[in-house]
């Protein structure tokens, strides 16, 4: 069985952790594990690196991690947070001497084409800007060796994607599951899963609805992810459940295609 593994770039909610203007003891903390950058994961497949999502942190995450190559992009949505770094994806056309296949569903390639449109207009040739292949996502496609499965989920209202490689499942920006995609995340071996604060919240899972959810679904591991300031990773992971804990910026985890 071909061993792959993902490696969290942000475990933040859309504000980052530490956010602006505040004091508590975990903006302020001097523990590296809560200081979360906005949600972004990179799967290291056997022929390539996949991007999941493109924050505004893009270029600092991938200098802090020693990200040197990315050979796909993918996209759960187009909110600001998983969206914004999209610019930075131009080092990697320069790096890699090519441009850059992004896959998300129809709505999303619009929004990037609006939201980025001096990418698709002619430019002096001295003009910066990234060399993009938009591709929409319609169902299960291959990429860099591996067999990734795009699976509908709920953010509030908004149908967005969670993606499944192998044994491991993301599901991020989440309050709704539906029950087809329950069975599709049936047998994993990690889980990483929505769970911003502890008080319900209208378009994520909360603690406590996410522990509920990893309890049905029984993921070998689970961590969570998308974390506001509510949670000093050392004290909380204390009072998870076993097999669960907080994801951090840095972790690293194998997973079997």
């Amino acid at each position: 069985m071909s061993k792959a593994s993902v490696l969290v770039l942000g475990s933040g909610t859309s504000h980052g952790v530490p956010m602006i203007g505040c004091r508590c003891c975990v903006c302020t903390s001097e523990d590296p594990r809560n200081q979360r950058a906005r949600p972004c994961i990179l799967l290291e497949l056997p022929h390539g690196n996949v991007l999941v999502d493109t924050p505004p942190e893009l270029r600092l995450q991938c200098i802090r991690f020693g990200v040197d190559r990315v050979d796909a992009v993918l996209y759960t949505h187009a909110h600001a947070d998983h969206l914004f770094g999209l610019d930075d994806i131009r080092r990697f056309n320069e790096l890699q001497g090519g441009a850059m296949p992004i896959y998300a569903e129809p709505e999303v390639l619009d929004t990037i084409r609006r939201a980025f449109s001096y990418v698709f207009m002619p430019t002096q040739a001295a003009g910066g800007k990234p060399q993009l292949l938009l591709h929409p996502l319609n169902g299960s496609l291959p990429l860099c060796g591996a067999q990734v499965e795009p699976l509908r989920v709920y953010h509030g209202d908004l149908p967005i994607l969670a993606f499944r490689v192998g044994g491991f499942a993301y599901v991020t920006d989440v309050s709704h599951i539906p029950p087809d995609t329950e069975q599709r995340l049936q047998g994993l071996q990690w889980l990483f899963l929505d769970a911003v604060r502890y008080e319900p919240h209208p378009t994520h899972y909360h603690l406590e609805q996410a522990i509920e959810v990893v309890r049905r679904l029984q993921p070998k591991r689970a961590a969570f992810v998308h974390l506001s300031h509510d949670y000093d990773h050392v004290s909380t992971n204390a009072l998870l459940p076993e097999g669960i804990e907080l994801a951090y910026d840095g972790m690293r985890v194998e997973l079997s295609l």
